[in-house]
């Protein structure tokens, strides 16, 4: 189903995402020295670790894949010279609800998950399990049947949902490293403080099944609407793509900007807004008419520039 940008204002009815003040940036606390695990530090530890009422072993994933190794950096959809390491594929299968999907590329979950056959994703919150019965166990928990945040947008079966990289901090994580099976480039977000994400679901008895997602900074100096944008391989070549950078675009006129992806774009970014780009220009030649005193229509880049951003 693709909704036109007037149906989007007809249909759905789209709310102002808030920005929150960013948390300050707290300095890591030195590591202790190696000892027994008897020592008073070990204990104090475990202590704290009891009283903030932290996940048991089964139910917490590794917090390994979300350290930031180096200062953040921006456009995910930018194209980067990566590494060897980085663009070799280390994982063989993902199970994502009714979905098996295998891997274009590499993605840093933890390295017990990655000499596995397949490993098992929850389609509603995005923890990964090791096993089909382990996603089992998993599902009886799990509270959520749609991405967490607001859902801002209804299209028959399609949902839009925003969600809040600082708010809900554990499923954008997630979600980049889910998007980094997929994408061809390092520079995917685990500080996710800055970012809104907008995941467009289709749902059904069963829950609110993820098609596809874009990112976008908060506040960007450049007006950029999309940072990172990704549609899932079991959805692609339906036009959700399409509807993924439409809906961008929609939010970009609702808050009076004139947007556009950050720059220089990947191949793959590139193929994608180029196929929008000329579809939405030619549509509106197409429907241009006559003006008053002149027999040909006339319109300028501006114009184009003003209708479609």
């Amino acid at each position: 189903v693709l909704a036109h940008p007037k149906k989007i204002e007809r249909n759905g009815s789209i709310v102002t995402p808030t920005i929150p003040s960013l948390p300050p940036s707290r300095p890591s606390s030195p590591a202790p020295e190696s000892n027994s695990i008897n020592t008073p530090t070990s204990i104090t530890k475990k202590q704290a670790r009891k009283r903030k009422g932290l996940p048991n072993d089964e139910d917490s994933q590794s917090q390994d894949a979300f350290l930031v190794t180096g200062p953040r950096t921006t456009g995910s959809l930018v194209a980067h010279n990566d590494d060897i390491v980085t663009r070799m594929k280390n994982l063989q299968m993902i199970e994502l609800g009714r979905h098996r999907i295998k891997p274009w590329y590499f993605a840093p979950y933890p390295e017990e998950m990655v000499n596995l056959p397949c490993i098992f994703i929850c389609e509603f919150c995005l923890k990964y399990r090791k096993s089909a019965k382990c996603l089992e166990r998993h599902l009886k928990k799990c509270i959520l049947r749609h991405p967490p945040g607001n859902e801002i947008y209804r299209y028959d079966t399609i949902s839009f949902f925003e969600i809040d990289g600082r708010k809900n901090k554990q499923y954008a994580q997630n979600l980049c490293l889910l998007a980094k099976l997929f994408l061809d480039h390092k520079t995917l977000y685990y500080d996710t403080d800055p970012f809104l994400f907008y995941v467009m679901t289709e749902h059904d008895n069963r829950g609110f099944h993820i098609v596809g997602y874009f990112s976008k900074e908060k506040e960007s100096s450049e007006d950029y609407n999309v940072a990172c944008i990704l549609t899932l391989p079991p959805y692609q070549r339906k036009g959700y793509g399409k509807m993924l950078i439409e809906f961008s675009y929609e939010l970009s006129k609702f808050e009076g900007k004139t947007g556009s992806p950050e720059k220089p774009l990947s191949d793959l970014g590139l193929l994608s807004y180029r196929s929008y780009w000329s579809q939405t220009i030619l549509e509106i030649l197409l429907n241009l008419k006559p003006g008053e005193c002149t027999e040909r229509p006339q319109i300028t880049i501006g114009e184009i520039s003003e209708g479609t951003s």
